[in-house]
């Protein structure tokens, strides 16, 4: 069973490969050694709180959506959520149909 530091490196790896940045260029973008993702990553750190929210601002993401479980590219959700704003009530629910037939 996965921890919580587990958890939180798994989904910090997933959240900078989905940004298409290297551990090393992220660490060195947040002022930190050039290793200090990696050892993060590794289970072997954990980021203070204020680099933390460094982390998120870097990701463009809220510490929110960083630990929501359920959306696996918080990026690209929040893109989405707000195009779907902009839509007709008519053209929401030909997305809604959309979206039930891909999940089958």
């Amino acid at each position: 069973m996965e921890n919580n530091a587990q958890w939180f490196a798994r989904r910090l790896t997933q959240l900078r490969m989905q940004k298409g940045i290297s551990a090393r260029d992220m660490s060195l973008s947040l002022g930190q050694s050039e290793s200090y993702i990696n050892k993060i990553e590794n289970g072997k750190a954990l980021p203070s709180m204020t680099v933390f929210f460094y982390i998120c601002d870097f990701l463009d993401i809220t510490p929110q959506e960083f630990f929501a479980q359920d959306i696996t590219a918080p990026q690209e959700f929040r893109r989405f959520t707000k195009e779907c704003g902009r839509l007709t009530p008519q053209q929401l629910e030909h997305l809604m149909a959309l979206i039930r037939d891909m999940r089958g």
